[in-house]
């Protein structure tokens, strides 16, 4: 599974490792994943999400049922 937030969508992008000598080569800047599994009660199940820490405190926020409702119309099988 590539390195993607489930949620906000989020992936890895590119920028420069700069020394101190200031020379740039590329490297990559990863976003901060987590294997999360959540208790869905509604349909009394538990889903595994790979969520960034945005996504953790959104899913606090708006409620785990509301997201998975949004992930699903956007087309995720979960």
């Amino acid at each position: 599974m590539a390195r993607v937030c489930q949620v906000t969508g989020k992936k890895p992008i590119t920028g420069n490792k700069v020394s101190h000598s200031n020379i740039k080569t590329k490297r990559r800047f990863l976003p901060n994943l987590q294997t999360k599994r959540y208790f869905l009660a509604e349909e009394d199940k538990w889903v595994t999400l790979k969520v960034s820490s945005e996504a953790i405190r959104t899913i606090n926020k708006n409620g785990l049922f509301s997201v998975v409702k949004q992930l699903r119309l956007a087309g995720e099988k979960i």
